[in-house]
């Protein structure tokens, strides 16, 4: 079976470049094309579904099911529960089967602090970054039986990271347990673990779990903002001169069989040739090591 897989497209009219009707068109003539079973993305969809509707009327209404994760900006500008509402999704969290697989939506958008999980919700968690990107212990509970109670292999699917030990979810190892524990009761129970969030490209196995961080559709960010695009772009796209942008929205179409996944990622270029050592940069590396490149990787893996 095949999905379409993409992350962090962040549809912000006059605030970010990119993110567009035509990109996300784009995707969904290739997940067609391709005969992909649904669509997904793994996060900062838009930021905030009551600034663009008819962005997310547009993902939602398509003929091929259309699924969401929630990333921390997705309910910035859009209450937590408006935002799940208007994205369909049951919870923060849930799951769906598809021909054989299971498919897991993780929740790690919860800030800890003075004893209590608090979700992200109308830009909360921005003066929390040393509590932020937790999975609460009900959710913890809840995923360990869902991967129990699986007909198959699972897929997670979260926009932060279980993988990144310096920056990732601050219980990973917690999560990572769990795995190890339904792993040993159940050989491949579960498969492969996706995130988005820091828009880079990189595939690691770890304890016999595929993880795979998918680059942004969009653009990557830079702290420090430059003067590489042209002012009057800038005046129109508020954030531009904190970003390198991509030409093309890159994303994944994954093939399932069995324990081997495939991905077909794809490659673009940056827009206006401008990339991070342009900007003053010096380093296109981030603190994890991982590069920054207008790509998302293809691979053949067989687990197990």
């Amino acid at each position: 079976m095949k999905f379409s897989l993409f992350a962090d497209i962040h549809h912000h009219p006059g605030v970010f470049e990119g993110g567009t009707d035509e990109e996300l068109e784009f995707i969904q003539q290739r997940a067609e094309k391709e005969g992909a079973s649904f669509i997904i993305h793994a996060g900062d969809f838009c930021h905030g579904p009551s600034l663009c509707p008819d962005y997310v009327k547009k993902y939602n209404d398509f003929h091929i099911p259309s699924y969401h994760c929630l990333g921390n900006h997705d309910s910035d500008a859009t209450s937590y529960a408006e935002t799940l509402k208007a994205y369909n999704m049951p919870d923060g969290h849930y799951f769906f089967d598809c021909e054989g697989y299971r498919f897991i939506v993780c929740d790690p958008n919860y800030y800890y602090l003075d004893g209590e999980y608090v979700h992200y919700d109308l830009g909360n968690y921005f003066k929390h970054g040393a509590l932020r990107d937790y999975m609460p212990p009900d959710q913890l509970v809840w995923l360990e039986k869902t991967i129990d109670k699986a007909p198959g292999p699972c897929i997670l699917i979260s926009h932060e990271s279980f993988e990144r030990e310096a920056d990732g979810v601050k219980n990973q190892e917690e999560v990572r347990a769990i795995f190890a524990r339904c792993n040993a009761r159940r050989k491949n129970a579960v498969l492969m673990c996706i995130n988005g969030h820091h828009h880079r490209d990189n595939l690691r196995i770890l304890d016999g779990v595929l993880y795979f961080e998918i680059n942004s559709a969009a653009y990557d960010w830079v702290e420090n903002a430059h003067d590489c695009y042209p002012k009057e772009l800038c005046e129109k796209i508020k954030l531009l001169n904190h970003t390198v942008v991509y030409n093309d929205p890159i994303h994944a179409i994954v093939t399932l069989e069995g324990t081997t996944i495939t991905i077909d990622g794809m490659e673009s270029s940056m827009f206006m040739g401008i990339n991070r050592k342009e900007t003053g940069v010096n380093r296109i590396y981030d603190a994890a090591g991982r590069p920054v490149y207008p790509r998302v990787q293809s691979a053949r893996i067989t687990m197990g």
